[in-house]
């Protein structure tokens, strides 16, 4: 059996230091806002290049609280793509915003810039690009066409951690970088986790105040906040991760190159795109083909795991659709959602294995 994705390798090999690091959490029963979620967040600035970064519960509410910070609601328009995990469009929906679709790039599954352009409106009040599957979009070359200082770019950096961009790190190229430590993610913790990074004092003092119920001083709340903070296990098992985090996606991205080496011949199939000057880290290994279902069916016999992401474009899910009656102008996001199949991978995926997937595949 070859799984679509494996956390028994990783945890295997980081056990001893795991069980460790939360051992030491126990015996000082500090469980929230401790010294690893402090570490944790000051190494992830540093990492990716910020002065802030603020931890919460997921990468949902790091969205949800990147655009409360900038004050956007009713009748604004958040610019998004329909290619993406639900999340991205519900952090819009949450503060009665309206989202507003842009297309993708059929090559890159990546929001597209073009198509962006089109529907900025006096409205228009923020951007978020998706870093999808790891495949960096280019926002400094985005605000190169944007001539508003009134539209801020939160960067959904879920599926990118490491990534960059003309040597920048995802997470630094916006206003706002949003990230998901779930577990299957690229740095992800064993339960849920997010970080929001971000170069604005104030845009930090915001955020932080609403992770901690509208809380700056204990028992004083300037604001009206949430509860949404990463606990200090998930912070000691990041902490341990993180360091890691470059040599793991780089395993990812040399099992993405023996998926190209041997699939490049193979017809009527399309493989993950990369620009020169970006660093993809494939959190996923996503394939485009007509025959998708019979690719996946026959993968399945032969007990190797596939993923389809995403299999509906978001306008047409039934909590959203209607909201948005122009769906003809979804086009590539209904062709990649209907073509779309994601290989196994994952750090610690055998080359040996890699290589049966690929001849399984050729095999059809």
């Amino acid at each position: 059996m070859i799984p679509q994705f494996d956390l028994k390798k990783e945890y295997s090999l980081l056990e001893n230091k795991i069980q460790a690091e939360i051992r030491k959490v126990f015996s000082k029963t500090n469980f929230i806002q401790g010294e690893n979620v402090k570490k944790f967040e000051e190494k992830v600035a540093n990492y990716i290049g910020v002065k802030y970064a603020i931890s919460c519960n997921s990468g949902t509410d790091a969205l949800h609280f990147a655009l409360r910070s900038l004050n956007i609601g009713k009748g604004d328009e958040v610019i998004t793509t329909p290619f993406t995990f639900i999340s991205t469009i519900e952090a819009i929906m949450y503060l009665g915003a309206k989202p507003v679709f842009a297309d993708i790039n059929k090559r890159t599954y990546n929001i597209s810039k073009s198509e962006i352009l089109k529907k900025i409106t006096s409205n228009t009040k923020a951007i978020i690009p998706v870093h999808l599957f790891g495949n960096p979009f280019d926002v400094e070359d985005l605000k190169k066409d944007i001539d508003n200082n009134f539209i801020n770019i939160i960067e959904d950096c879920a599926q990118s951690f490491g990534a960059g961009i003309n040597h920048k790190r995802t997470g630094s190229l916006g206003d706002i970088g949003c990230f998901s430590f779930y577990p299957t993610k690229n740095l992800g913790c064993y339960g849920d986790g997010g970080i929001i990074t971000t170069n604005s004092e104030a845009i930090y003092k915001h955020i932080k105040k609403l992770t901690n119920h509208g809380s700056s001083k204990r028992y004083h709340h300037d604001i009206i906040g949430f509860n949404s903070r990463l606990d200090e296990i998930q912070a000691a098992i990041l902490n341990i991760k993180l360091k890691l985090i470059d040599e793991t996606n780089m395993m990812r991205v040399n099992i993405a190159n023996i998926y190209n080496e041997n699939l490049s011949e193979v017809k009527n199939l399309t493989l993950p795109y990369k620009e020169n000057n970006t660093h993809h880290v494939y959190h996923q290994y996503t394939i485009s083909s007509l025959d998708r279902d019979i690719i996946k069916k026959t993968l399945e016999k032969n007990n190797i795991g596939s993923a389809v992401y995403y299999p509906i474009s978001l306008e047409k899910q039934n909590a959203y659709k209607y909201f948005f009656k122009d769906t003809a102008n979804y086009k590539n996001s209904n062709f990649i959602s209907n073509t779309c199949l994601s290989l196994p991978m994952y750090p610690y995926l055998s080359e040996s294995d890699v290589l049966s997937v690929c001849n399984t595949i050729k095999n059809i």
